[in-house]
């Protein structure tokens, strides 16, 4: 019952046991799920979810999951709340606190997702941001442990635009006691204070977060190889721009060639092939691209169930 009634706005704000209960009870929410067995841990409850940014992934996985817990999933779009009409963040959150057990939102301003938690006096969850990314982070390390079993000390390399991803990327290695290495141009380097919150963090584990320029350095001895889209939902305009600054930081077979044989490949998806990654190595042993992917499902399952469920879990 640790988490009942908590926010998960950022990995950051988790501790080290909290972030170990929810890989632990996605696994368990997997297995009853792939054995048949009911887990409907928040029957009767409702859940909002808020989109200002497109999605796959993240709506999909977040209905169905609900929807397998017991309960019932409300999507709402800027055309279908009056957040799209400009009405303030905190009456949408005191108000819908008032009609449902929990928030989850994807949208551009953390700012905005803070400030709903605020105002919210249910449990909000941050479903992506700008700045973090937290239900996708924490879904590729239950899908390192499962692909390399003990993780702590394992060498993590993200490769490419210092983003959302990279963020919540340091925030659940330096968690999870694994060391990681960000890889980007100067042009496209992670937020600083976040490098140095993780850095903080990692401090806790024994494990490191490190920044570096060569993306052939920064692949020697990886047990994780991770990239993402060169340009996030926003940028599109910056598209060709990107592509020339980062065309160097690809990950493809010459680069995973560097790492450890047993090397895993992971990207959130959608991936652009032959951008951030080689068609090669995207379909290739080494990829564990879409179990990363629906893992998702399972690991958001737990959070839910943590944070809106009534009975331990």
């Amino acid at each position: 019952m640790a988490l009942r009634n908590k926010d998960l706005i950022s990995i950051h704000d988790l501790s080290v046991g909290e972030v170990a209960l929810i890989l632990d009870v996605a696994k368990k929410l997997k297995r009853m799920q792939k054995e048949g067995v009911p887990h409907r841990f928040l029957e009767g409850k409702t859940l909002a979810m808020i989109f200002s940014k497109a999605s796959t992934r993240t709506r999909v996985s977040f209905e169905t999951g609900f929807h397998q817990l017991g309960g019932h999933a409300i999507y709402l779009s800027d055309r279908d709340s009056q957040l799209g009409r400009g009405e303030p963040v905190r009456d949408t959150a005191r108000v819908l606190s008032r009609y449902v057990d929990g928030i989850m939102i994807r949208t551009f301003s953390h700012d905005s997702v803070r400030e709903l938690a605020q105002y919210a006096s249910i449990p909000v969850i941050n479903g992506l941001t700008d700045l973090l990314h937290p239900c996708q982070a924490l879904t590729d390390m239950l899908t390192m442990q499962e692909h390399l079993q003990a993780i702590k000390g394992r060498k993590f390399v993200y490769i490419g635009d210092g983003n959302n991803m990279t963020h919540s990327l340091m925030f659940a290695c330096a968690k999870c006691g694994v060391n990681m290495v960000a890889c980007c141009p100067d042009k496209h380097l992670p937020n600083a204070e976040i490098v140095k919150q993780a850095q903080e963090d990692a401090k806790l584990t024994g494990c490191s977060v490190e920044l570096e320029s060569s993306p052939q350095k920064a692949a020697k001895g990886a047990d994780v190889i991770y990239t993402d889209t060169w340009a996030s939902m926003g940028q599109e305009a910056e598209h060709a721009q990107r592509v020339k600054e980062l065309q160097d930081y690809q990950v493809n077979s010459k680069l995973l060639a560097l790492a450890r044989q047993e090397c895993i490949v992971m990207h959130c998806l959608p991936a652009y092939r032959g951008e951030e990654i080689t068609e090669e190595v995207l379909e290739g042993s080494h990829s564990v691209v879409f179990d990363e992917a629906e893992n998702r499902l399972h690991v958001q399952k737990a959070i839910m169930a943590l944070l809106m469920g009534n009975e331990k879990l």
